[in-house]
């Protein structure tokens, strides 16, 4: 196997033997042939859109098949050869509907019939030399497929709930075709810069989907104690999957916890009136099987995020949409199981106070207090913003972010998303003027937010974006921060401050390009980048 999509895979290169995530070889194998496969299918549903045919069934196929393969979502081998012989039985329904015909390798290759078959295949088709054999060409086209990768969940997250634009799934399907094409610098930029203004589109089609559905956040105290009670913990990022939990589950005993990127779900007002949805357990992803193996209630996996279970709450977890682990039991949106889990099982034997933390303090409720802001930074009270942002994770160096929010000055604000907010998260900072110091704005996809809260006070401001007293200390870990790193390039943002790692994937002349172009920075130490963006 050779995978490098994660900030964490071994040595820094890629993973040979087994993933750092956890990812066999032959599930490695198989996420590669189904790429593949669905770089066939766009080939053909570019040349029937091309003729005014549209399929909106296998749109959403083809993102759910792209996000199917980013980092910690689907571990089972089945399941995706499911997938791969579904794509091709896509293509050619297409093929006989619309008379189209595509002759290549990706759009008429026909899948093993067995497993074995299939893995041994999918080792032909990998993201290395099979996919370019020019290293900084490859590096350019890895970029756009990890971007996708992004772009797919975010837009399979707004679509759950209703929010669709045929423009994501056209780039989608063109930027697959284009991936198998021989092109040049020059293009390949182009199409990863596209790539992050569509996944900006995806966040707002999300940002529409969750905040139509459940109002937009309010500032939220969420206590990180338990209730005495049966308890079930939700994790990964689907808000639907919440609020139906909390439906089901209404009147019959049983407490509802967030775990990792869930925390901002309690700032959403059509969530937070449930009285039995009740605080925030654990910390990040990484740390889930040490925080599962503790928890004494039913765990839900809503999304990505998923590590191996351990024994001692195997029998305890559940999968649900796109999520698999072989062995886990996987159910559909009738959360019986999960709950028939919950009140089998002891729950909290008494109430624990561990104190709380704020979220919910997404744009609207920033904005909402725009001219507070606007009059301390003119003032000085407010010198400069933070945002810290990104995913944590287990690989050394993250403890970075931790260090650098404890020294950011006490006339700076931090603005923070996404998991990586988890070493710092619990931190009192104090505010200044009534406005807290530490804002968390929310999940990773609520860059949304933080993109529309700079555009709006640079126009207070009367200034561009990288005029404004903010930088952006960034975290990355899967495909997701890829492609929101693509969407802040696509906007002219500069000076991003990036680590604890860069990707592997990026190679020394492309990061050239990044930061000749766009004056990316890798981290060096919590003071000395300070001390560079303050002086």
């Amino acid at each position: 196997m050779f995978c490098n999509q994660c900030e964490q895979t071994a040595k820094g290169t890629g993973c040979t033997k087994v993933g750092v995530c956890g990812k066999q070889p032959d599930v490695a194998a198989l996420q590669d042939l189904l790429i593949y496969a669905l770089q066939g299918l766009s080939q053909i549903t570019e040349q029937a859109r091309a003729k005014g045919v549209s399929d909106a069934a296998v749109n959403r196929f083809i993102n759910e098949g792209v996000f199917s393969t980013l980092t910690n979502v689907d571990f089972d081998p089945a399941r995706f050869q499911t997938l791969i012989n579904d794509t091709v039985a896509h293509r050619e329904a297409i093929k006989a509907k619309t008379g189209v015909t595509v002759d290549s390798p990706a759009a008429t290759f026909t899948p093993a019939a067995t497993l074995e078959g299939l893995v041994a295949q999918g080792e032909q088709h990998g993201i290395s030399e099979a996919l370019e054999a020019h290293e900084d060409l490859r590096s350019l086209k890895q970029i756009l497929i990890y971007g996708l990768k992004g772009v797919a969940a975010y837009a399979d997250h707004a679509a759950i709930l209703g929010q669709e634009d045929e423009s994501v799934y056209e780039f989608v399907q063109r930027a697959l075709v284009k991936s198998l094409e021989s092109l040049g610098v020059d293009e390949l930029v182009g199409l990863c810069l596209e790539c992050g203004q569509i996944n900006l589109k995806a966040m707002e089609l999300l940002d529409t989907a969750n905040t139509g559905s459940y109002g937009h956040p309010v500032p939220t105290e969420v206590p990180l104690g338990a209730r005495q009670g049966k308890a079930i913990l939700v994790s990964g990022h689907d808000l639907k999957d919440l609020g139906m939990l909390l439906e089901q589950t209404a009147g019959k005993g049983i407490n509802i916890y967030t775990h990792g990127e869930m925390l901002p779900c309690h700032g959403y007002p059509e969530l937070k009136k449930h009285p039995h949805f009740h605080g925030h357990y654990g910390t990040a992803w990484q740390n889930q099987q040490k925080e599962f193996s503790e928890f004494p209630g039913a765990i839900l996996m809503t999304t990505n995020c998923i590590q191996k279970p351990v024994e001692s709450y195997k029998g305890n977890i559940f999968t649900t949409g796109l999520v698999g682990w072989p062995g886990v039991t996987h159910v559909g949106k009738d959360f019986s199981k999960v709950i028939e889990k919950a009140l089998e099982m002891p729950g909290f034997a008494a109430d624990e106070d561990k104190g709380s933390v704020l979220t919910g303090f997404a744009r609207n409720a920033v904005l909402g207090v725009a001219d507070k802001v606007i009059a301390a930074v003119k003032s000085g009270d407010i010198r400069h913003f933070f945002l810290v942002a990104g995913c944590d994770g287990a690989k050394p160096g993250r403890n970075y972010y931790t260090e650098f929010v404890e020294k950011v000055p006490t006339d700076c604000i931090v603005l923070t998303l996404a998991c990586g907010k988890f070493r710092f998260f619990d931190k009192k900072l104090g505010d200044i003027g009534g406005i807290p110091r530490l804002l968390d704005i929310g999940q990773c996809n609520d860059a949304y937010s933080a993109i529309q809260i700079a555009s709006a006070l640079a126009g207070a401001f009367d200034c561009g974006v990288n005029d404004l007293p903010l930088s952006m200390v960034l975290s990355w870990y899967e495909q997701k921060a890829v492609a929101i790193l693509l969407t802040l390039l696509s906007l002219g943002i500069k000076g991003i401050r990036l680590g604890p790692t860069l990707p592997a994937f990026i190679t020394p002349t492309v990061l050239g390009v990044l930061v000749d172009n766009f004056d990316i920075k890798p981290l060096t130490t919590p003071d000395e980048d300070l001390k560079a963006i303050l002086g």
